[in-house]
């Protein structure tokens, strides 16, 4: 089973959005990203959403990418871009461009991919357990550069450093600390705290918050800024040197393979 992004709508206008990957802690997998992109779009579109509330299934939010489909694609440049620029970023840009606040409810394994899709939240609340990173240098290779632009804008510059070089990971503790996180509850909370929130948010006026998420948008840096950090992106995704020419390195094989075969890489 590849996994799945579900949606149910409740009453009061909140919309649960749910990953599920059965025996991979919901690692998002190429078909998760594409649903995550449909059930966004939809949500856009519909009048009566008041709030959507994303949650992993089980005892994580969400572990990453699923690791296991990587060799099918990622060795090949053509195949890895189209994978980070139209599956991961698609999804990611439509939570980004949804006007309906996004409560995230986060317990567990939020790494990775998992830190890229809360990123995209409003409000982020975590059971005290959970565990944040983006470990993929041991994987041998970087955070394409839209989502690393996404990460260190929502954890921070020095944090999305530790993360991406380090390979460091940090609880829900440290993320409170570090302006990421809402609020941090007791794990055998965080369902009741993250429901409460969304309900509070759709008892207030939707059309209000989709014009204040309008206007967060616009106001999230400068608009000189804007247009400078959109230039340097686009130079990077589409100019010299490939950033993801990377793709047949030795390094990243090693990576990717070390993992699945289940011991250290040697780089």
């Amino acid at each position: 089973m590849s996994g799945e992004v579900l949606m149910d709508v409740s009453e009061g206008g909140v919309v649960h959005v749910t990953l599920r990957h059965p025996g991979r802690l919901n690692a998002m997998s190429r078909p998760m990203w594409r649903q995550l992109r449909a059930v966004f779009d939809g949500i856009q579109r519909s009048s009566d959403v008041r709030c959507v509330l994303i949650v992993g299934e089980g005892g994580a939010f969400c572990a990453g990418g699923d690791i296991s489909e990587y060799p099918g694609f990622r060795f090949d440049a053509a195949a890895l871009r189209d994978f980070h620029e139209n599956d991961v970023w698609g999804g990611l840009n439509a939570m980004l461009m949804c006007d309906v606040p996004i409560v995230a409810q986060i317990s567990g394994a939020c790494m990775g991919a998992g830190v890229e899709i809360a990123s995209c939240c409003d409000i982020r609340i975590a059971g005290s357990g959970a565990r944040f990173g983006a470990p993929i240098a041991k994987l041998g290779f970087p955070m394409a550069p839209r989502e690393a632009q996404l990460v260190a804008g929502a954890v921070g510059d020095v944090t999305a450093r530790q993360m991406l070089l380090e390979a460091a990971t940090f609880s829900a503790p440290d993320m409170l600390a570090r302006g990421f996180l809402s609020r941090v509850v007791p794990d055998d909370m965080v369902a009741t705290e993250a429901a409460g929130s969304a309900q509070r948010i759709a008892a207030l006026a939707p059309q209000a918050a989709r014009m204040n998420k309008q206007t967060f948008r616009a106001l999230k840096v400068p608009v000189a800024q804007e247009i400078q950090a959109l230039t340097a992106i686009e130079t990077i995704v589409n100019g010299a040197p490939d950033p993801y020419g990377y793709a047949h390195s030795a390094e990243h094989r090693e990576g990717i393979t070390a993992f699945l075969d289940k011991r250290t890489p040697v780089f």
